[in-house]
Order: C-alpha cells, then structure tokens, then sequence
C-alpha cells in the first residue's frame, strides 16, 4: 500500500470517529443544575442510529440517534439532590460531574437583568458574603443568528461563591439566594440577556407568522443567512443616511470634520441631549460627527475652561478648533474635559465630536445642564441644535436590525431544557412603541410557553423603574407610563406576576443599583404562588373609584393587611387629578379606611386620576403594609403618544 493511501486512510479515521462521537449541547457541562419534580430531557447528536445510554443517579434510560443523529431521552422526575454523575455513553462517554436537582430559572432580557452583581449597593460585602455553592448560573455567551441554532456559541456553569458571583446576574442571584434560604433546594440560573435588546429579537418568527399583528412586517424578512442578513442592513443604512444628509458616508473625508474651518452648513442637525435612536437617525450603529459652534467673548479668549458633555454612548473623541482634548470609552460615564489655555479664540470656536456607537442607544445623553463650558468669567450652555454627519455604518448587524436574532442563537438552542418558569426584565427599549407592547409582549410570553412545551410555566417580570426617559407626564404624555401599563395588562395571561419598582430607581440613571429588592420582589412571587409559602406577595392594585363631591375614592386589591404610607404625616404622594377639560394637577391624597381620598383645589367635577403617570414615578408612596409598592394606574385613555409607533423592518430593494 502507498504512502498516500496510508495517509488517506488515517485522515477518514479521524474525520470519522470524531464525527461518530456522542456531543451534547453546550450547556450540559459540569456543574449543571437539572429541574426536580418534572420529566429531564438530555438529547445531543451522534452516529446515525447510534445507541445511547443515559444514566443518573439510580436509573440509566437508552434511545437510538435517528437518521440525522439527533437523539433525546426524558429521564423520569428526580427529587431535589445531588451532586451526582450525568453519564452519557455512545461510542464514546461522556461524564458531568456534580450535577444538582432542584430549581432551573431563566433570566433574560435586557441591560437589568445583564447587570452583575459587582455593579449593586453594597457589593463588596454581598461577593464577601456569596458562599452559596448550591447556586450555580450559567451565563449564555451573547450571539445572533438569522435562522434558529440548535447549540449556544458557548457558556459555562459556576458555582456561587465570592471568587465567581461578581459576573452573575444581579436580579437572578438575589432572586436564587432567596428561593434558597427559604427551600435549601438547589438552584440553577441559565442567563440569556443582551442589553439594549428588544422584545421582538427574543420572539421567534413563528410567532410573528401567526400573530395579526406582526404577520405582515415578518413576511417581509427572508429567511436567509447572516451574512446576506448583514449586507441587506448596510445598504438600509446607508441608504437611511444619503437620504438624511444628502449624500453617502465618506470616511475619506471624515479626516476634516474636526477643523475648525470646514464647512458644515449643510449638514442636518439633532437635538442634544438626546439619544438619537429618538430623533430621525433612528436606530443606527456606526460612527457620527457632531459638530457645535459657539461664541467665546475677548475676556474668556486664550484661558484655561472646562468643557462638560453629559454622557456619551459609547464612545466619543472630542475637539476644540482642531485639537483633541479627551476621549473615554464608557457609555454611561460624564465627559468633563479641561480646554488647555491658548486654544480657546475671541468670537467663533468649533467643537467637534466622533462618537462611535457600537449597539443600543447612540448619542450624547443625559441632563441639559451637564452640556456646558466653564471659562474662569461665565459658564456658556451648549445644549439644542447639533450638526451631525455619518462617517460610516456600522458593519455586523445589531441584535435589533431584524426580528428573532437572539431568540434563535441564545433561546432555541435551550429548549426543551427542563425549568420552572422565567425572569424577565425588559422594556426599556420598547418604550417607543409602548402601546404595541400590549401585543408583542405576550406574544413573547405565550411563544416562549409553546415552544417549551411545558404548559404555562410562571413567567415572571419586572417592571419599569423611575427613570426620566424624555421628561414625560400625565398632560405631556409618557411613554414609560405606558409600557408600564402594557406590563400590567399582561398579567392578565395565566401564571404571570410582576415585581413593581418605580421606588426604588433612579431619575438620572436607567440602571438603578438596587438589584436586592428587585430580587427579593420577585421571589415573594415565586415563593407565594410556586412553592405555597401563603404570603403576600405584591402591591395595591387599582379596583375601582366613586365621586364624591370634589373628591375621588379609590378601592384597590391586593392590600394585604392595609394600605399604608411610609410618610409621617400620612401624605400620598404620585397621584394627580383632572376634570372634563383633560389637564392634570398634582392631588393631595390620604388614606382613609383602606381606601385613597384624592382631590386639589384645581378641580371642581374630577373626572379622571392617575397614579405615578410619568417615566419618573419615584414619588409613588403608597404600599400595602408589607411594604409592596402600588401598580401605577390611570382611569382614562385620553391620551396614548405611543399608540401609533409600530415595530417594522426595512428591507432595501
């Protein structure tokens, strides 16, 4: 025999035995977490018609791979236990050690629920104190697919201690340390989040098929690979742009935008601050120019300043007259640069900024009193009206340019792993399109249920918190408000419960750090409704009003023991009031026999009350006794500025 052949031989050796091995997906790996009480599928992929043998604990299941290789066995219910040994044997073996049973929850969603345990109050003594070893997250490595996966691109299982809990989900830990002290069952967290992601990225496109509400935008997506998926977005984009600026992108000529006499008087503008995913821009990923002029007089000429430009997302290098003066890399994170002395010319100076947004938000963002320049004489306000042009599209697609791109590459591949039920905490990117939530979101819900396959399992979710989204209120309108609402409507589906958390945000900050009682919240529901603790477990709830005189009378459910009020002289606060003539005023408001008596001098013949109507809704007051905050509400529908924003795609031609 010749070399060659011998060669040949080898190499259809090893293509063939590797192809022949048992492979299990991603997240069947050490230190995994099965759920108790249900049937536990393992499945993988082998030889076609391979023979499987599955063993764990005290009983050993075998199936044949098909004709595909594909194979899966349901292993009968286990009690909470372990660690044990998860064997799988084909013509290979495969052994998972310290394997638990006990309780399997996903957290998914968006930045919320991303946001790790070593951003929270008080994190050092929270990691010091995580020794936990019967929690164990499993983080979901982020990826996007145009069509469905059958496997993650990767992840592992960690096992909860002070070395490992800093880079675990925030809301699922504390949630997890709860369920735990309160059971002593193990716990397992599968994280699959995205910050900045959309609802409608995590629902798979059979949903959309299905639903008359989104059929016609999902016909509109072909069914093609990322790749092509990838191309079809940049011509969108750029076609967006020339038709913004008048021209196409030109990074040849970007090299000049930063001069101080370059001419930029045909450029468009945007308001600033103000993300301009909320401006005509849209939803774009790439690099943008701003550029502002401003008058400097003869006695700030030639001195030292300051320059404050709120924040900038993400990325930004920014210019005076040509010459750099900072840059910084954090997207949330407050520019405050020093103008060297000399730099600084009596009449015309030109700031100039390249902002580079890599996903999510894009823009400067943030307080218009953070946008200014403090000279030793004056502080001159640069808010309003920016230049701004695009130097290039960003090239990967962003997980929201399409429908399902992260329910197929970090959901599919999941299912059918056994769980109890769902985390969600998500919203915030939806909330110009708050009244289409009222749709997409239990459309989300209700396909993640059927493609599970395991009933209606809890599906739990957080509300949005107090955050001063675009200064909305009730005679404004405010979007937040109504993807609040939207939120509280899908409660209406079964084995729902939302965690209420307009007290404890932050106006100037959409991550609020307090990520334990958001935990803690979610997991009264959960120990109430799943593991019959018999507790109370959430807030007021609006139930009806009567009229008396100039005054309104609310009765609300879910009161618990009694409706209270953590203020000393007993004021409620969050509440507002209107007549025929649709204008709403601030409204005192006091407890009075379990029930809320509001009114304001403003309003003779009330006809209407809202309850924390605004993105920040962080005067809210009124609790239950166990200390659950009260469901923002409104009585009317006078007024919806989200109603007519609707999720599309836009595919070139």
């Amino acid at each position: 025999m010749t070399k060659y052949c011998l060669i040949l031989i080898g190499l259809f050796s090893i293509c063939n035995s590797a192809y022949a091995s048992v492979v299990l997906p991603k997240f069947f790996s050490d230190n995994m977490v099965l759920q108790r009480n249900v049937a536990i599928p393992i499945w993988g992929w082998a030889d076609a018609d391979e023979e499987i043998e599955v063993k764990i604990n005290c009983q050993t299941k075998t199936v044949k791979a098909d004709k595909t290789g594909k194979w899966m066995v349901k292993l009968d219910a286990e009690l909470a236990g372990g660690p044990y040994e998860l064997s799988i044997k084909g013509k290979n073996i495969i052994t998972i050690k310290n394997v638990l049973v006990g309780e399997v929850w996903i957290c998914s969603g968006q930045s919320n629920m991303e946001f790790n345990v070593k951003g929270v109050i008080n994190a050092e003594k929270e990691i010091n104190d995580a020794n936990y070893p019967f929690i164990r997250h499993f983080a979901v490595v982020k990826d996007i697919s145009s069509l469905p996966k059958e496997d993650i691109k990767g992840g592992e299982w960690a096992v909860c201690d002070k070395s490992t809990v800093a880079s675990f989900t925030a809301v699922g830990y504390f949630f997890a340390k709860q369920i735990y002290d309160e059971l002593k069952v193990p716990v397992g967290l599968i994280h699959a989040s995205w910050g900045g992601s959309n609802s409608e990225t995590w629902t798979s496109r059979e949903a959309f098929e299905n639903s008359d509400e989104f059929k016609e935008m999902i016909a509109q997506m072909p069914q093609i690979d990322l790749d092509s998926i990838s191309k079809l977005y940049i011509e969108q984009k750029e076609k967006l742009v020339e038709k913004l600026q008048g021209s196409k992108t030109n990074i040849a000529d970007a090299v000049n935008y930063k001069e101080p006499l370059f001419n930029d008087s045909k450029w468009p503008e945007l308001n600033v601050p103000e993300l301009w995913e909320n401006q005509e821009l849209g939803d774009f990923d790439g690099v943008v120019w701003f550029r502002k002029t401003m008058q400097i007089s003869a006695n700030d000429a030639g001195k030292a300043a300051t320059i404050e430009l709120s924040k900038i997302d993400d990325e930004d290098i920014t210019y005076i007259n040509g010459s750099e003066i900072g840059s910084i890399k954090i997207w949330d994170a407050k520019r405050k640069y020093t103008i060297p002395a000399g730099l600084l010319k009596e009449g015309k100076n030109v700031i100039a900024i390249r902002i580079v947004d890599n996903g999510g938000g894009g823009g400067i963002h943030g307080e218009s009193g953070d946008l200014k320049i403090t000279t030793e004489n004056s502080v001159i306000p640069i808010n309003g009206k920016w230049k701004f042009q695009v130097e290039s599209v960003k090239s990967e697609v962003d997980k929201n340019s399409y429908p399902s791109l992260l329910y197929n590459a970090m959901l599919n591949p999941l299912i059918p792993y056994a769980i109890q039920g769902v985390l969600w905490y998500q919203g915030e990117s939806n909330a110009g399109r708050a009244y289409q939530y009222r749709k997409a979101f239990p459309l989300l819900i209700t396909d993640w249920r059927k493609k599970w396959n395991q009933g209606d399992f809890p599906f739990y979710f957080v509300q949005l918190a107090s955050f001063n989204g675009a200064n909305g209120n009730s005679n404004n309108g405010s979007a937040w408000a109504e993807l609040r609402e939207a939120q509280t409507l899908a409660l209406q589906l079964p084995n729902t419960g939302m965690c209420v958390t307009t007290d404890i945000g932050n106006p100037k900050d959409i991550h609020p750090t307090n990520k334990q009682d958001v935990g803690k919240r979610l997991s009264a529901i959960a120990l109430n409704n799943i593991y019959k603790k018999n507790t109370v477990c959430t807030g007021p709830s609006f139930k009806s009003m009567e009229k008396k005189e100039n005054q309104i009378i609310a009765s609300f459910e879910n009161i618990g023991s009694g409706l209270s009020t953590p203020d000393k002289y007993g004021y409620v606060k969050g509440f507002e009031i209107a007549g025929s003539d649709k204008v709403f005023y601030y409204a005192k408001a006091f407890i009075k026999d379990n029930k809320v008596v509001i009114y304001s001098e403003n309003v003779e013949n009330p006809e209407a009350i809202h309850f924390g109507w605004a993105d920040d809704a962080g005067d809210n007051n009124l609790y239950n006794v166990e200390g659950f905050p009260a469901l923002p509400f409104r009585t009317d529908n006078w007024k919806d500025i989200t109603k007519d924003a609707k999720y599309k795609i836009e595919i070139p031609e």
